[in-house]
């Protein structure tokens, strides 16, 4: 079986550098922001770059939450951001009291559509006011979303940026990596992240020296010191075990992610089957490759096709937000987010991983070449 992902051929080129850290944090016997959380925020600062802050929290999630807290997001306020994210963006907003609004997405780049967003900014502007509070662009799959225009709409309607770079170690945008283009940032560390923890983890990135300080309140209980708590808070603090395999994992973040590249090149080459259409990386981006996700009109078909020729293959995601049984309430009905709809009954995402061999991917090419399906004449997917 070629597996999805395999996190055991990571530990494997990093056993000896792993034991050996964990082994240092055990032997200080300080567990929960200690000195390893402390050096590795600062390194995760420092490669994001453009003078950011980094908070060390205790998953992505909370990362988005607390981001929306600290940017005065509360009860009846109004959050928006993509229908096809992951749903622990939108269980973030309603952490924070608020309830989602959506923006259709652009067909090529999966990510949010700017000229969708500025129709409904304006329109929930006009009928919310001061209750719409925020936006959550999500770079899906590892590729940033269209920042200038998001940036552009934010200042012109007095909104608050959070990044949903969740998914997006090391992807970059017009020179700038994600994470340091807006008010905050959130990542995630869950294992089979590009850079994952052994455990839950997430960060916050700000460039505001205030905020940061705001932040580490709200993620320990709002203490401003031991027993002093100046504000309401939260109890959201990264492990120092799963700072120093952060720390340790870092340090081949860079490789990592250009071994995804080649992989996805590698992909984009081999596959030659005309019904298939690849991921393409959009002008003024730097694709990271969490995921390789291809489009195809028989996608379940072609699943179970490589499922029982020994290849696993995954649907990121398979049921738009607005169409989840957990957010009936809201209201939305089918067709309100086509392009979301649409992207959800046809994606299809392959193995991707640093240490997936390239004999690996020959034989997933091959088999996607020799899956024709049955196809009416005009079920040849395009894109609009």
């Amino acid at each position: 079986m070629i597996p999805f992902g395999d996190l055991s051929r990571e530990y494997s080129e990093l056993a000896y550098e792993i034991e050996q850290t964990i082994k240092c944090v055990c032997r200080s016997g300080w567990f929960v922001l200690g000195k390893k959380v402390e050096e590795f925020e600062n390194a995760f600062a420092q490669y994001i770059g453009n003078s950011t802050f980094a908070i060390a929290v205790g998953s992505g999630t909370e990362a988005l939450h607390l981001s929306l807290v600290a940017a005065g997001v509360q009860q009846g306020d109004y959050v928006i951001t993509a229908p096809n994210t992951a749903v622990p963006t939108v269980s973030a907003i309603s952490s924070a009291g608020a309830e989602p609004l959506f923006v259709d997405v652009d067909e090529n780049s999966f990510n949010i559509n700017p000229s969708l967003l500025r129709e409904t900014v304006k329109k929930q502007k006009r009928d919310l006011g001061k209750k719409l509070k925020a936006i959550i662009p999500v770079h899906l799959y590892g590729q940033s979303a269209d920042m200038d225009p998001i940036i552009e709409i934010a200042r012109e309607f007095n909104l608050k940026i959070i990044e949903d770079a969740c998914q997006a170690h090391g992807a970059e945008y017009k020179g700038c990596k994600v994470g340091s283009l807006a008010d905050y940032a959130a990542f995630s560390f869950y294992p089979s992240k590009n850079l994952g923890a052994y455990g839950d983890g997430g960060i916050i990135l700000t460039k505001d020296p205030a905020e940061a300080e705001k932040l580490k309140m709200l993620r320990n209980y709002g203490q401003e010191k031991r027993y002093y708590h100046k504000i309401i808070g939260f109890n959201s603090r990264l492990d120092d075990i799963q700072a120093a395999i952060l720390l340790v994992k870092m340090k081949y973040l860079d490789k990592w992610n250009e071994r995804r590249k080649q992989i996805a090149n590698l992909y984009s080459e081999l596959i030659t089957n005309s019904k298939i259409i690849k991921p393409s990386e959009q002008p003024h981006c730097r694709h990271v490759f969490h995921l390789y996700v291809v489009r195809f009109l028989q996608r379940s078909e072609l699943q179970n096709y490589l499922e029982s020729n020994g290849v696993r293959a995954m649907i990121h995601y398979p049921i738009p937000i607005h169409k989840q049984q957990a957010y009936n309430y809201l209201g939305f009905t089918e067709n309100d987010f086509p392009v979301a709809e649409k992207l959800a009954k046809e994606i299809l995402s392959l193995p991707i991983f640093p240490q997936l061999m390239n004999t690996e991917v020959e034989t997933i090419a091959e088999l996607i070449n020799k899956f024709a399906g049955v196809f009416a004449a005009d079920e040849v997917l395009q894109i609009a």
